[in-house]
């Protein structure tokens, strides 16, 4: 726990009572700032993440960078298991299976993803096996004691000359005591004609979200729908751009059957099975709401690889068909390949982002040049509806091009760019991409080669972080929205830190980090447009925005106080709301600036909303301590 924080002195202030009246109109005119999701890889875990899949390392997918391999797998009893490239593969994606060779009960059992979580529900399974046996297989969930949990038995389909594919349910009937519990598949190995069978693609998922094959864990998804996220920039940053040309997400290989997706080695350091791709993204957006902001990749690799202009033209239809495959009539070549994969209908695209921090790995130069502008005018040209982004906003935008502005930072320096949006033009919307306080002193340079700065977000920085969205928000037809980033950390395997959601194999533990809580709070509360407003006393220690919700007839004030030596007492006007009219006031706050909200802990967060009453000048009066966030909203 770090207690060293230097609070700069140019940021303290004493907690005077501020007087803020609200205007009735002649603010920004616009659709409210939105609070997004960002999937920054949201894999960080080896794929033990959103995506519901329980088995890991279930095609033995690998690449130069990560061989394929064993791990996670283990034979049961005496049983050998090796890798083999068959001259007749499952797919040409998948290459690489396992030979699973035995005398009695032969077998092979798998980990999970740091564990398998087990209660009574239905858990839906498949495995693809080749070779000719005559008898049946079992598959189980055992305990880390052996005790079966739950089995079935699956009448054998195999044959010498073919991959053919079985399925099969589990339903325990009680709830296991930990997640140390492991996957089983035996069968006997005395009927195997060759004495052994080859298997691939091993699947097993638990219900997921909606019930959609393929799909997201459900208390993730849970978090993800309480918060109420209005768009989802995706598919990430680096694990977009991957370290090489040829390393980078190709969205192609991610749709269609599991079985035709060849995985890819990502720069987080693990082979990725694609099993998340491009049409899971799109009904994840479908769930739970989401506006889709895509990124196409634009010709940088971060090893420093960068596509030269001569031979941009590929990348460049590749994003254009990637867009005709989501927004395409099923006339259409691309559409017609959606309608195929089982989605007809096609979707609706506003934003496009092309690349992703292209100002690092020395790419800034060529994005700047020729980059940016091709994919530019390629994608305005033929979509002209589409609004799209620019990785940076570090060059001159042209036209109708917008920008994307990410920050890690300390909770000071979060503050002192509170103002930033103030001076910006319209014509260039800016997408804050990524963004979170992060746990370095304050006055200190960020370690970039140590990405586990700090394990959870604590509440000093989340009081930070609302400062400055406030600031955005204040400039909400400049700022099209803003999203914490990363979003989601396994606790059993990460590359960075802190993150929105962090979790392990146990859903009853995930934990709903602090700044969830503010994230929420502020996007429960949009507004549609802002209002001005106008008091004696400069922004410090309390920073605030005023607007309205056209929709609810309500007005709506934020704010949030930070390194104040007292409550901060608030008088708060709003032009046309007079005496008597009702008000919910809610304020958070942590027992101390350095809470965390932990996995497997309780919850650190104190959110109380209370109702107040507008007074004879129609004012509403209350204090908000140091390091609160408040919303109110008039009834």
């Amino acid at each position: 726990m770090l207690h060293k924080y230097l609070l700069l002195p140019l940021l303290a202030s004493y907690g005077a009572a501020v007087t803020i009246s609200v205007a009735k109109s002649g603010g920004n005119a616009t659709s409210g700032l939105q609070y997004g999701a960002m999937e920054e890889e949201i894999n960080h875990c080896g794929e033990g993440g959103l995506y519901a899949e329980l088995i890991r390392n279930r095609a033995f997918q690998g690449s130069k960078k990560f061989p394929s391999s064993l791990e996670a797998w283990s034979g049961v009893g005496d049983s050998s298991l090796s890798l083999k490239n068959l001259t007749d593969p499952l797919s040409t994606a998948l290459p690489t299976s396992v030979n699973v060779k035995g005398s009695g009960t032969a077998g092979l059992s798998n980990v999970g993803f740091w564990g398998i979580d087990v209660r009574p529900q239905k858990y839906s399974g498949s495995f693809y096996v080749k070779g000719s046996y005559e008898g049946s297989f079992t598959a189980s969930l055992l305990s880390s004691s052996d005790k079966v949990l739950a089995t079935a038995e699956v009448a054998s389909k195999s044959v010498a000359d073919d991959w053919v594919q079985h399925e099969f349910v589990l339903t325990p009937k009680e709830k296991a005591s930990d997640t140390n519990n492991t996957f089983s598949l035996t069968f006997d190995g005395s009927k195997a004609s060759s004495g052994s069978l080859d298997f691939n693609l091993i699947s097993l998922f638990p219900p997921t979200w909606n019930d959609r094959p393929n799909g997201m864990r459900r208390d993730l998804m849970q978090a993800m729908a309480d918060m109420g996220p209005t768009f989802l920039r995706f598919p990430g940053g680096n694990n977009m751009e991957g370290d090489t040309i040829q390393g980078r997400w190709k969205w192609n290989e991610t749709i269609g059957p599991l079985k035709d997706r060849p995985g890819r080695a990502t720069t987080w350091e693990y082979q990725e099975t694609l099993g998340l791709g491009l049409v899971e993204y799109m009904e994840w957006c479908d769930d739970l709401g989401m506006e889709p902001i895509l990124g196409v990749y634009a010709g940088l690799g971060l090893s420093g690889e960068i596509v030269p202009e001569a031979d941009l033209d590929f990348y460049v239809q590749d994003a254009l068909n990637e867009i005709e495959f989501l927004t395409g009539s099923v006339d259409t070549e691309y559409g017609a390949l959606r309608a195929k994969v089982g989605h007809p209908e096609p979707w609706k695209i506003r934003y496009v982002e092309v690349g992703n921090e292209d100002m690092l790995s020395n790419g800034l130069e060529s994005y700047k040049a020729y980059r940016f502008k091709a994919f530019y005018d390629a994608i305005t040209a033929k979509y002209p509806d589409i609004q799209v982004l620019a990785s940076t906003i570090d060059l001159t935008l042209p036209e109708t091009a917008g920008g994307d502005y990410h920050l890690y930072d300390t909770p000071d320096n979060f503050v002192s760019k509170f103002n930033m949006f103030d001076s910006f033009a319209p014509e260039h919307p800016i997408l804050l991409g990524e963004i979170a306080a992060t746990s370095p002193l304050n006055g200190e340079d960020i370690d970039w080669n140590d990405t586990h700065f700090s394990l959870y977000p604590w509440w000093i920085g989340t009081v930070a972080e609302a400062v400055f969205l406030i600031g955005a928000e204040r400039n909400a037809d400049r700022v099209i929205g803003s999203t914490y980033a990363p979003f989601m950390m396994n606790l059993d395997a990460y590359q960075w830190s802190p993150t929105m959601l962090s979790f392990n194999a146990d859903p009853d533990q995930t934990a709903r980090s602090t700044s969830w809580h503010a994230w929420t709070l502020f996007n429960h509360n949009i507004m549609t447009n802002t209002l001005p407003a106008t008091s004696p006393d400069a922004f410090g220690p309390l920073y605030y925005v005023t607007g309205q919700n056209s929709k609810k007839d309500s007005h709506i004030f934020k704010g949030a106080v930070y390194n104040s030596t007292s409550d901060v007492p608030v008088s708060l006007t709003f032009e046309g709301v007079g005496r008597g009219t009702k008000a919910d006031l809610t304020i958070l706050t942590a027992p101390d600036p350095f809470a965390m909200n932990e996995v497997g802990g309780s919850n650190m967060v104190n959110s109380k909303t209370t109702q107040i009453k507008a007074g004879k000048k129609g004012e509403f009066s209350f204090k908000l301590p140091n390091l609160s966030i408040a919303v109110l909203t008039t009834n």
